[in-house]
């Protein structure tokens, strides 16, 4: 099985930006200027930024930004999908994700949303057996601070300058789910990285 999509996903709009709610986004746009990918274009009829590249001897693959807002990025996904005839088990949705520490990653195939909005709406319009690429963004801070507050805010300087010390890991372990597959790249993926990560609980 090869991969033919790869969806960031985040909420279109400057105010949005460098939020923990984003992350996808900015690891997407890391990695398709790193792949020297096509420049990015707005396609409204599929509602999403798109972008391609080739890699070294195979078929193209679309990189996608949904313009839909979050909790309606699968109306973007399955538009593109459709019109890409791509399906879902070639697809991977790179994500925010609290239950992991900042700097961390996991991958992960048809399991649940664990309660996060833009997935619960995917899975309601394509099927649950795509490739999940989590970001780890750490839980909330303070414990009172509601969670929508928390994904919409911004990182603080010393999340940024994590963010950029990782990111050379979230670009290789997407590198080598494109090239191995699920099954064989989470074996590496899914190991703790050895790079320190923020703590829970710890600004």
């Amino acid at each position: 099985m090869s991969y033919r999509l790869i969806v960031g996903l985040g909420n279109p709009g400057s105010e949005y930006e460098q939020t923990r709610h984003n992350i996808g986004f900015q690891v997407l746009d890391t990695f398709a200027s790193k792949q020297g990918a096509s420049a990015w274009s707005k396609n409204r009829n599929l509602k999403g930024d798109l972008s391609v590249f080739v890699p070294e001897l195979d078929a193209k693959i679309y990189l996608l930004k949904p313009l839909t807002f979050m909790n309606e990025s699968g109306v973007s996904i399955q538009k593109v999908s459709s019109f890409y005839r791509i399906p879902p088990e070639e697809v991977i949705v790179m994500y925010d994700e609290i239950n992991l520490g900042l700097g961390e990653v996991k991958v992960s195939t048809s399991v649940g949303t664990g309660g996060h909005n833009g997935l619960s709406d995917i899975v309601s319009r394509i099927k649950p057996t795509f490739t999940r690429f989590r970001i780890g963004i750490g839980q909330k801070t303070p414990k009172e601070m509601s969670l929508a507050d928390y994904v919409l805010g911004k990182f603080s300087k010393e999340d940024e300058t994590l963010i950029g010390a990782s990111m050379e890991r979230y670009l290789d372990c997407l590198d080598r789910l494109i090239r191995e597959g699920a099954d064989k790249a989470m074996i590496h993926i899914n190991r703790k990285p050895k790079t320190k990560h923020r703590e829970d609980g710890q600004l």
